[in-house]
């Protein structure tokens, strides 16, 4: 048994893996704020607050058999990082621990960044298993997450590149930092032109990022697979009018490929 680990800007989201099977289980926060992307159940998965994050993880982990190896995908401060390297170690003492980067080429998808190690872990981990779990296919791999990344991925399994932008959030708030009137809501709404701040703030943060993907799959004809993940991948799949997949836990799949390596 492996467990593995992703650590996103906001959760911590962990699975044990056996011959291929992954076992969900509780999403927890990691940083003090209740209004972040994803505050929300994803399928099969729970979420807990903020509120002593570390130790109820490491109540979780007691009661788990000593695993083969845990394998770690952080794109977080280096410090949440260390905190869950170390409860390991307090449980597991000898437990492998291995920690992937994105690289030039692995299981067959070649990364298109000029400094390949550039590459956000999460998106290089995303692009692996799109690439493992919908072969021969190109594909679209769409994070909806504190940052929105789009990826195109060709049938060969060669990158052809990304975008970043802030996800629905970071939006809302970057309005608020130099905006003294505006208060930030994390309440949805029903979608269009509003009568009140609160909601146009919403419908305004939700189209745009609806504009960003959509102008971006325009700029591929072939046949192709769009995938999306992330805390905001349902509220935004449902502007999207391309068939798609919610994959809400590909950067967990692609640790279970990349746990395969004899590390």
């Amino acid at each position: 048994m492996n467990i593995l680990i992703d650590i996103g800007n906001s959760r911590v989201k962990w699975a044990c893996e056996a011959n291929g099977n992954l076992t969900l289980h509780t999403a927890l926060l990691h940083i003090a704020s209740p209004d972040l992307p994803g505050f929300k159940n994803l399928e099969g998965l729970t979420e807990t607050p903020f509120v002593n994050w570390q130790t109820q993880l490491f109540h979780t982990w007691q009661t788990l058999e000593t695993p083969k190896k845990l394998i770690i995908s952080s794109v977080a401060q280096q410090t949440v990082l260390e905190t869950i390297v170390n409860l390991a170690i307090q449980l597991w003492e000898n437990v492998k621990i291995a920690t992937p980067n994105s690289q030039d080429t692995l299981f067959g998808v070649k990364n298109s960044y000029l400094q390949p190690e550039k590459l956000g872990v999460d998106r290089w981990l995303c692009l692996l298993a799109a690439h493992y779990f919908y072969p021969n296919t190109a594909a679209w791999i769409i994070d909806c997450g504190t940052a929105i990344t789009v990826d195109f991925l060709n049938a060969d399994g060669e990158h052809q590149g990304g975008l970043i932008s802030p996800g629905l959030t970071l939006m809302k708030k970057s309005l608020l930092q130099n905006t003294a009137a505006l208060n930030f809501s994390a309440q949805t709404f029903e979608l269009g032109l509003a009568n009140f701040t609160e909601a146009a703030i919403f419908s305004g943060t939700v189209y745009a990022a609806v504009g960003l993907i959509e102008k971006a799959l325009k700029t591929q004809t072939t046949e192709v697979v769009i995938l999306l993940t992330g805390g905001d991948a349902e509220l935004v799949s449902q502007q999207l009018q391309q068939p798609l997949i919610i994959e809400p836990d590909l950067v967990l799949k692609g640790l279970s490929i990349f746990s395969h390596l004899d590390l």
